[in-house]
């Protein structure tokens, strides 16, 4: 991934039809990571729509580290935390959460994992969407904060740490007994009601669970569950963002 760096900045792809007629304006939003974890955090990205995959899928953050990305104009996709990783010389090895598959991510993180999930309208006066989702779970603290851009630009993030207070049935445990990360109740019982599917397969019928309530007091800007998205999507219009693992606020 890039060097790191304390800033980011908005480019600018002029597409010229004609001599000297602008035809159209794109524009590449640039997303910071950042790692205040006590710890080494190696994030992952999926790309949603058949886009080259940022930073080849992969970053070893350490902490107090930064790495810079360019999301092309229209990108969709996610990025993750990986945590308690062990990789030798050839990018083999795997981690304990939020594996993908060696070093270099082939494929999205496996739950449970936070996720902080981007569509990028490639436009300045357009509103991309963006949130953290613990859908798939929860493993590490993670939120975003957009600059630079206008319009609602909510801060999107999960600050509490879930493992401290996970349910024993939801837990994943280190070798050690100490949890790192929790699971959604979806993952933990492959349930309907828990999953949203089947006969509850709509906002109507998918209600918010006893699990599901308790990431919403925790971490009240975040996805819940699979239909919590009143609360939970954010939009902002021409916008640089800063991925924050471990955010203080």
């Amino acid at each position: 991934m890039a060097a790191s760096s304390s800033s980011f900045s908005f480019s600018t792809l002029l597409f010229l039809i004609g001599v000297g007629n602008i035809c159209c304006v794109a524009w590449s939003a640039s997303i910071t990571l950042e790692n205040k974890c006590a710890y080494t955090v190696w994030p992952g990205s999926l790309s949603g729509n058949g886009v080259a995959l940022l930073g080849s899928g992969y970053s070893m953050l350490p902490p107090s580290a930064t790495a810079i990305l360019q999301a092309p104009p229209g990108w969709s996709g996610r990025f993750w935390g990986r945590t308690h990783c062990t990789f030798d010389d050839t990018g083999a090895g795997s981690c304990l959460t939020g594996d993908c598959g060696g070093f270099n991510c082939t494929g999205g993180g496996s739950p449970p994992v936070t996720l902080v999930e981007f569509t990028i309208a490639g436009s300045p006066t357009v509103d991309d969407f963006y949130d953290v989702s613990l859908v798939d779970g929860y493993n590490v603290g993670m939120g975003v904060r957009a600059t630079g851009g206008t319009g609602q630009c909510q801060y999107a993030g999960c600050v509490n740490d879930l493992n401290t207070n996970c349910p024993q049935e939801l837990a994943v445990a280190d070798g050690t007994g100490q949890a790192v990360a929790c699971r959604s109740a979806c993952e933990a019982f492959q349930k309907p009601e828990y999953c949203c599917t089947g006969n509850h397969g709509t906002p109507d019928t998918c209600s918010p669970s006893d699990y599901s309530r308790m990431f919403k007091s925790s971490c009240p800007s975040a996805y819940s569950y699979a239909y919590d998205d009143k609360t939970s999507t954010c939009t902002c219009a021409g916008a640089d963002y800063v991925i924050t693992f471990c955010p203080t606020q």
